[in-house]
């Protein structure tokens, strides 16, 4: 962590590239320290990013209420690293639960996808590869709606599924099965 960096530092820097900028994003370190600080400081807004996992959402919801604290408003929520099969079998929170316990509008949820790990040991962005990463499709689509931009969530479970399940589901629709 930069020691030496202050809230007022955060605050000028965020005032200089906005002036040359549509959108300024902070990412800042999980936890409340000094860093979530800073970064908590000079926003205008946040995007909570959490796992659907007790103790991850349990530490969402104490920034949550810091942000709202510090007057950090709207807050939104990504959800990260949803695993389907997981929350089928009520071994992972719902998407539901987790948004009913934080009481914050939905931005996005991203699946797991090992397509980010492979993107990152690459070096390659996921939402630029050609792929059809439902990790990737998650971002571009969390991006568009930063934007305005009405676009409809993802629905994991359909997004767990490979290209055999959907299209035998197709031909079954279609009365072909």
């Amino acid at each position: 962590m930069l020691e030496w960096l202050t809230p007022e530092d955060m605050q000028t820097i965020v005032k200089l590239v906005a002036a040359q900028a549509d959108y300024v994003l902070i990412d800042c370190p999980a936890g409340v320290e000094q860093g979530f600080k800073n970064a908590a400081l000079a926003a205008q807004e946040a995007i909570v990013i959490t796992t659907p996992e007790i103790s991850a959402v349990r530490d969402a919801d104490r920034v949550i209420g810091l942000l709202n604290s510090m007057n950090v408003k709207p807050v939104q929520l990504v959800l990260n690293r949803v695993r389907p099969k997981m929350v089928a079998n009520q071994d992972m929170l719902s998407v539901d639960a987790v948004t009913d316990i934080l009481a914050l509008p939905l931005l996005g949820l991203v699946v797991e996808d090992e397509q980010v790990i492979v993107s990152t040991n690459r070096g390659e962005p996921l939402t630029l590869s050609e792929s059809s990463s439902a990790a990737g499709k998650a971002y571009r689509n969390i991006a568009r709606r930063l934007r305005g931009e009405d676009v409809p969530l993802l629905d994991p479970a359909k997004e767990r599924q490979g290209i055999r399940a959907r299209l035998m589901n197709k031909f079954r629709k279609a009365g072909l099965f």
